[in-house]
């Protein structure tokens, strides 16, 4: 009986978050589209300002729970700029939760609605949320072979002429860094050793197409490329084994005590555009991010392991920043669950805002 309840009380730490988190896609897609259906006769920009505007309400809400009722605590090393940029975000991949880390430092910079993701193509798939994702910016890629280039430089170059702020998150490596997936890793060592380059540890080797089209299709509409390297704590074992990232289950039940972030800004003068020098030069930052991590899990001091080296700042953030988003979707999906008409189009929304997405990613160019 008191496993029972203990084991309930533990569940109850994600599947109440990720009740409202979902609970509220509906109500955010339905204002998102009659903002659509208003704006079809205004300029593009004047679109694109309150559709960041939406996001970033809805994203300020998945940070309430992500950082203010976790209690997780963020170091950071390094200064990350206060006016906004418009940024390439390159990082390390280990977890399902690495993308709200881009969250958490855009927001901190009041740019959390010109967050977009690179991701990889299975997740347009995802219901609402993979249709949405590319309306906002987003661009889908498929690995190896099928990557479309053309496709991506095509969308990239639009948004970057109609000057859309860009915040574009990338992660190089293609998927995610396990230490428990010893053939991924050293598949990568592998591919490393025969390209010439150093073979790598703590990340897996990353592949430049993704990051080469994104730099070289907005070139002159960026300002910077931000590198970040992040570092979960929590995440060795009894003999000083690295453990996977936590999941995102396990990040909103508050298995992860603190988060590391390591920030460096490079201006885009220090970025070469030729790709083979471009592939150096991506390849020599994880090189020094397979240092800091190397640091980070395996540094004989005591003192210096589980964390960079170098300064770190603990960045707190204000409830002020997340709480009103929580409190203005909720109460916009309150209402609609009141009533059987209001709960019809809320179901509505899930299945045809799903069915139309699917439709959409199946037949545009």
């Amino acid at each position: 009986m008191l496993l029972s309840f203990i084991v309930h009380t533990y569940s109850m730490r994600y599947w109440f978050p990720a009740t409202v988190m979902l609970g509220t896609a509906p109500a955010y897609l339905l204002s998102w589209g009659v903002w659509r259906l208003c704006s079809t006769v205004l300029p593009l920009r004047l679109y694109h300002k309150l559709d960041d505007q939406l996001y970033c309400v809805y994203q300020s809400m998945v940070l309430f729970f992500f950082e203010n009722y976790t209690g997780v605590e963020i170091v950071i090393y390094g200064d990350i700029p206060k006016k906004k940029e418009n940024v390439i975000y390159l990082s390390n991949h280990q977890c399902t939760a690495d993308w709200i880390i881009a969250d958490m430092l855009a927001i901190r910079q009041n740019a959390l609605g010109h967050v977009r993701y690179v991701l990889k193509d299975g997740l347009k798939w995802l219901p609402l949320y993979g249709w949405y994702f590319s309306q906002h910016g987003g661009v889908y890629v498929k690995r190896s072979a099928k990557f479309d280039e053309k496709a991506m430089k095509k969308k990239l170059l639009t948004q970057a002429e109609a000057g859309t702020p860009m915040y574009l998150v990338i992660f190089p490596e293609g998927t995610r860094y396990n230490p428990e997936l010893k053939n991924v890793i050293s598949s990568s060592q592998e591919f490393a050793s025969k390209e010439g380059l150093a073979v790598l540890k703590h990340t897996l080797t990353p592949r430049m197409k993704a990051s080469h089209v994104a730099i070289e299709a907005m070139q002159g509409h960026l300002d910077a490329v931000y590198d970040v390297t992040v570092a979960y704590e929590g995440t060795l074992d009894t003999v000083g084994q690295r453990l996977p990232a936590p999941t995102m289950p396990e990040f909103l039940c508050k298995e992860c005590p603190r988060i590391h972030i390591h920030f460096e800004r490079v201006d885009m003068k220090e970025v070469p555009l030729e790709p083979m020098f471009f592939r150096r030069w991506l390849h020599e930052r994880f090189e020094i991010k397979d240092r800091l991590l190397t640091s980070f899990y395996e540094s004989e001091d005591a003192d210096k392991k589980s964390r960079f080296p170098g300064e770190g700042r603990c960045s707190a953030l204000s409830i002020t920043k997340t709480l009103p988003s929580m409190m203005i979707l909720g109460g916009l999906t309150v209402p609609l669950l009141m009533s059987e008409s209001g709960r019809n189009l809320y179901v509505r929304t899930w299945v045809y805002g799903t069915l139309l997405g699917w439709l959409w990613m199946n037949v545009s160019p």
